[in-house]
């Protein structure tokens, strides 16, 4: 399992998101609060973000094996990293799973940023020349990639039907918009004055956190949240 994040709305540094906030990914690293699963996410961290000064326009990634708490080269960088549409993750590897940065979320597109908190099994996805990794995430990335994020509901809805034991919470960002699924774990909303955050869990004692139900697609533009129930095996 892991834990992940999203924002989308005015420019906040990436400190402010994953560092600072005393429930944060930082601490969810080595105690999470509210994660059924595993007791701790040490076996990478990654966070991705879109800047209007790219280029390109597509997002930036900083990915590692490493927990997040030792990595003192972020944590010296992290307050100057601004944005308005940032998707970050810990990582609790599966067994048997390797740990290396390209099996670290964000995975992407070079339009989406995606995160997935949860474990599939590798035999109910297609093989793809995109995944950045052999992990289930990475496949799992790769499906959705291929099949559009418009069909983002439908194919967690399919694979979950091939592996009924599958937990797909997906949390994904394209700079515009935040999708995100909960199928078999925790996930939640925080609306601020100036944007959203999605969270697998709330990163601090903030009244507003609202927790989304299970098996449900959601939708934000940096403003109003949209939920749809997703249709699924029991």
């Amino acid at each position: 399992m892991c834990r992940h994040l999203g924002w989308l709305g005015a420019p906040r540094s990436v400190a402010s998101l994953m560092l600072d906030p005393p429930y944060g990914l930082l601490v969810q690293s080595y105690a999470p609060r509210r994660q059924k699963h595993g007791l701790m996410n040490a076996d990478g961290w990654g966070v991705g973000f879109f800047s209007p000064d790219t280029p390109d326009g597509g997002p930036r990634r900083w990915r590692s094996a490493a927990p997040l708490w030792g990595d003192a080269s972020f944590a010296s960088v992290a307050p100057a990293l601004r944005s308005g549409c940032v998707v970050g993750a810990v990582r609790s590897a599966s067994i048997g799973m390797p740990i290396e940065p390209t099996a670290s979320a964000p995975f992407t597109d070079g339009a989406w940023l995606l995160s997935h908190n949860g474990l599939v099994d590798r035999a109910v996805l297609p093989l793809s020349a995109h995944a950045e990794s052999t992990v289930d995430s990475a496949l799992l990335a790769a499906l959705i990639f291929d099949r559009g994020m418009d069909r983002l509901g439908d194919t967690v809805s399919e694979v979950a039907a091939r592996d009924p034991q599958a937990r797909l919470n997906i949390l994904a960002a394209n700079g515009s918009e935040l999708v995100a699924t909960t199928w078999g774990d925790t996930l939640s909303v925080l609306r601020t004055g100036d944007g959203v955050v999605l969270a697998s869990e709330p990163y601090d004692d903030d009244q507003g956190w609202e927790e989304i139900p299970d098996r449900h697609l959601v939708h934000t533009d940096g403003d109003a949240v949209h939920m749809t129930a997703l249709k699924g095996p029991a």
